[in-house]
């Protein structure tokens, strides 16, 4: 509507031969109900036209709404509301609200799209259909119960929506207000007390439905709650003997009687539903049909005079009370003679099974229907019952062919049951009644199909060769061999050879791998594998199959120069006038593992009783934990163990005799040079000093540049699992976690070197790590395992 409107003014106002167009988009927005002459943006500012050019280029504001909602102003260039703006009459329904117009320039010919945002307002509060609502409670109800509660609307929507509810004091119920889903809340009635219907037959209640508007605003509707009473009545007959006449081989559904039976009761305590006894070998309901609701009984089967000339029925009236209450009524049903033959249909050749794929206009079955009676008793008429994708055609008089009338899908109905009716032209006329099976086979229209779009198969490093780490399933909706599936690797892996690693089971599926997979050497690889039915011709699907190693804990603590492990011992010196907190040695070891399984804490074991030495669990430093007395040891041994945090964990040892010597000028060492101090402090060493602490200075902000470029970094298609986490120690080391890569940079705050060492995580990762040292020096662990892939051992 909007561009016919722009077509007619362009054709009323230009000549369409020579202009040129330029199509230009701008975006308003405006609160609903606002004042006329409300002014939503200036277009000479937005378009870039000097305001005394809007008047000379004729501007114009076109669109294809029934009111003109804006108007500009040529003077001002201003874009200004010119109508009453109803949000829920342009909107009705609508999350976001928009009004497109037209702003059109001459000299040259420019148009320009205006989108005008209209924003909502809390105007309209919540309603309810009804203005009162009643409810029927039974005094027996238990406490607990639940009732659904009228639903508010508000034509108002997001916040401004209904979003709760209100109950109004009582002491029988409570409310219970549910989020039925994005846009809807409904709330529930809830009995609290049990209800006495001798002290309060009606409970009065008013709902409050508000909506999240600021101020919100209410809508109220009146409960009745009307409470039930219990049964105590049973229902009567009106008479205590029934008698009824019924001509043979009366159609079914033929009025027989109508019973009556009342009780006193109210509600469902008072309503009466009939049913037959069967009594004896006699079953009624093979014969009669009686509607529960209204007491009448109709004919059923087949009335034949000669078998049978009168029934005795009893019928018995229930009541619908939580505690039912019976009476029981008798029904004599005199039969009277009249023509008892009905037709009979005969199915003389039936094509069985149907392909799913036959034709239009198949032949399945001949049928033939006779009827011992002569004249318009003896003649015939045969029609199918329900709805089938078959029909009856006529060859010649009573003989007939069952065809394909529609399409057949074995998947969605795998067999037929084809009523088929004939009835004669008798006064009053019968009519019988043949179901024929037809049931359907199968054609492979179905290929494979798997349950994933892709596989994610987790199996730990060094699991043992030929066990099977995953089962692949493909399901087929068809059946027998067009359902029966073969699996095959599909082409070749990028960078490896699948069939040398792994192999799968052509009938089963079973994937088993042909090697013991090494973290360090393969951390991941990807395949296809295709499925096959075995119809023909056969139909096949593929899906991809991840496989990721998973890290374990199969490699020790390797400790590095100058130190050496195997029980050999080395030695260490330090003067008798050390401090606490002299640094004495460092102990360096590395883990060829990952994450946890790399991550190495260093502990110390001295004499018993020493007490004198401690090590930074983090780091591996040595230093004393107070000064030398006269009654420490020369020379004492120590030995540092270096754990990982695998599971199990693996630990090495390293032994150090920590010799005390008088002086430093007898601590001989072949990695640590302690300066000697400088009687006086030229101008050199304060040019070197800054330097150093310029430097310093400059790689701490790289370093912490680089951590948060790190933690707020995005990886590639696997990183989905976590945000990173930081943690600090109380040594002053910081352990560093993320999702698709986890890093533990240590610092020493303490010592003569500082030291950054860097333990990267198992590829994929876990939802994330987090390693904490305490102040006890011990590691407390917060891992979470994968919830969605599947994890082989």
């Amino acid at each position: 509507v909007m561009f016919s409107s722009l077509h007619n003014y362009l054709n009323n106002s230009y000549s369409m031969k020579n202009f040129k167009m330029q199509y230009i988009a701008i975006s308003y927005s405006v609160s609903e109900e606002v004042d006329k002459g409300t002014v939503v943006g200036n277009l000479a500012k937005d378009l870039n036209v000097n305001v005394r050019d809007l008047q000379t280029r004729n501007l114009n504001i076109v669109s294809g709404y029934s009111k003109k909602y804006f108007e500009a102003n040529v003077k001002t260039g201003d874009l200004y509301v010119n109508e009453r703006i109803d949000r829920e009459e342009l909107c009705p329904n609508t999350i976001k609200c928009t009004l497109n117009l037209e702003a059109i320039l001459s000299n040259p010919m420019v148009l320009h799209r205006i989108e005008v945002v209209i924003v909502d307002l809390n105007d309209n509060a919540p309603s309810f259909v009804e203005k009162s609502h009643s409810l029927n409670i039974s005094e027996s109800s238990p406490t607990g119960e639940h009732f659904l509660l009228p639903l508010a609307l508000d034509a108002d929507t997001g916040s401004n929506s209904v979003k709760t509810y209100r109950l109004s004091p009582n002491e029988y119920f409570s409310l219970d207000v549910q989020s039925g889903g994005e846009h809807s809340v409904y709330a529930e009635l809830v009995l609290v007390k049990a209800l006495d219907r001798e002290k309060q037959a009606v409970v009065k209640l008013i709902l409050t439905a508000v909506d999240g508007g600021k101020p919100p605003k209410t809508g109220t509707v009146q409960i009745n709650v009307n409470v039930l009473d219990v049964n105590d009545n049973t229902p009567s007959f009106s008479k205590t003997l029934y008698k009824a006449r019924v001509n043979e081989n009366a159609p079914a559904g033929s009025l027989v009687i109508q019973f009556n039976a009342t009780d006193l009761d109210e509600g469902d305590n008072g309503r009466v539903i009939y049913s037959f006894v069967k009594r004896g070998n006699f079953n009624p309901a093979d014969v009669f049909f009686i509607n529960a609701e209204t007491g009448e009984i109709t004919v059923k089967g087949n009335l034949d005079y000669e078998a049978q000339s009168a029934y005795e029925i009893h019928v018995q009236a229930t009541d619908r009370g939580s505690s039912p209450r019976r009476a029981n009524g008798k029904l004599l049903v005199e039969v009277v003679d009249v023509n008892d033959n009905t037709p009979e249909i005969v199915v003389t050749s039936l094509a069985n099974p149907v392909k799913e794929d036959a034709e239009i206009g198949s032949v399945v079955a001949l049928v033939t229907v006779t009827d011992k009676d002569g004249g318009k008793n003896g003649h015939t008429n045969c029609r199918l019952i329900g709805s089938t994708p078959f029909k009856l055609t006529s060859n010649y008089k009573n003989y007939y062919s069952l065809i394909v009338d529609g399409p057949i899908d074995r998947e969605g109905c795998s067999f037929y049951n084809v009523t088929i009716t004939a009835t004669d032209e008798g006064t009053p006329p019968l009519s019988t009644s043949s179901v024929i099976t037809v049931r359907v086979s199968d054609v492979n229209d179905n290929a494979p199909r798997f349950l994933e779009p892709v596989i994610n198969i987790y199996v730990k490093e060094n699991s043992p060769v030929g066990a099977r780490i995953y089962t692949i399933t493909a399901v087929d909706p068809d059946i027998n061999e067009n359902a029966r599936v073969t699996y095959s690797f599909d082409g070749e892996s990028k960078g490896i050879t699948v069939t040398s690693v792994v192999n799968i089971n052509s009938e089963t599926g079973d994937i088993v791998s042909l090697q013991s997979f090494n973290y360090e050497e393969l951390k991941t690889f990807q395949f296809k594998v295709q499925a096959t039915d075995s119809g023909v011709p056969p139909l096949s699907s593929n899906v991809t199959v991840n496989v990721f190693i998973l890290d374990e804990n199969d490699n020790s603590p390797s400790i590095l120069a100058p130190y050496s492990e195997h029980g050999s011992v080395n030695s260490e010196s330090i003067p008798y006038s050390a401090e606490a907190g002299y640094f004495v040695a460092k102990i360096r070891a590395v883990d060829a593992d990952s994450g946890y399984n790399a991550l190495l804490s260093y502990h110390l074991s001295e004499p018993k009783g020493n007490n004198l030495f401690r090590i930074g669990t983090s780091t591996g430093e040595i230093r004393t934990k107070r000064r030398m007395s006269d009654n420490d040891l020369k020379t004492h041994p120590l030995v540092v163990l270096v754990a990982d945090n695998g599971e199990p964990s693996l630990s090495a040892t390293v032994s150090i005799d920590v010799v005390v010597v008088e002086s430093t000028a007898d601590i001989q060492t072949q990695y640590r040079h302690v300066p000697i101090k400088e009687d006086s402090f030229s101008d050199l060493n304060l040019y070197l000093l800054i330097a150093i602490v310029s430097v310093s200075v400059i790689f701490l902000l790289s370093l912490i540049s680089l951590i948060a470029v790190k933690c707020h970094r995005t990886d590639g298609s696997f990183s989905r699992y976590g945000p990173p986490m930081i943690t600090t120690h109380p040594d002053g080391s910081w352990s560093y976690s993320k999702a698709t890569q986890q890093y533990d940079v240590c610092f020493s705050s303490d010592t003569l070197k500082s030291d950054v060492v860097v333990f990267p995580a198992p590829f994929p990762p876990v939802d994330g790590e987090l390693i904490s040292i305490n102040g006890g020096d011990t590691f407390t662990r917060t891992q979470t395992l994968p919830n969605k892939e599947k994890v082989s051992n």
